[in-house]
């Protein structure tokens, strides 16, 4: 599965729009945040994707964990959050 990698820089639209499609082709996404402002992008487009699939009767929720991801050779804890869809 593809992990989409959320920066502060992130448009939280494009993200949502990725989202949305994993969850209505495999009715799950996976994605992973290094710092606050990475975290705040992603969980508005959580938000955003939870307004493109509500329509079709489906439901989003996010599973957060802690992960491991290494940058530029030095190991980071990030956040990992695995949204799923359900009906």
């Amino acid at each position: 599965m593809e992990i989409l990698k959320i920066s502060s820089k992130s448009n939280p639209n494009s993200v949502a729009g990725a989202i949305a499609g994993l969850v209505k082709e495999s009715n799950k996404a996976e994605m992973q945040a290094i710092g606050a402002g990475a975290l705040n992008q992603a969980v508005k487009a959580i938000a955003i994707a939870r307004g493109f699939v509500a329509p079709a009767g489906v439901d989003l929720v996010c599973i957060p964990a802690f992960a491991e991801v290494e940058v530029e050779g030095e190991e980071r804890t990030g956040i990992k959050l695995m949204v799923e869809g359900r009906k």
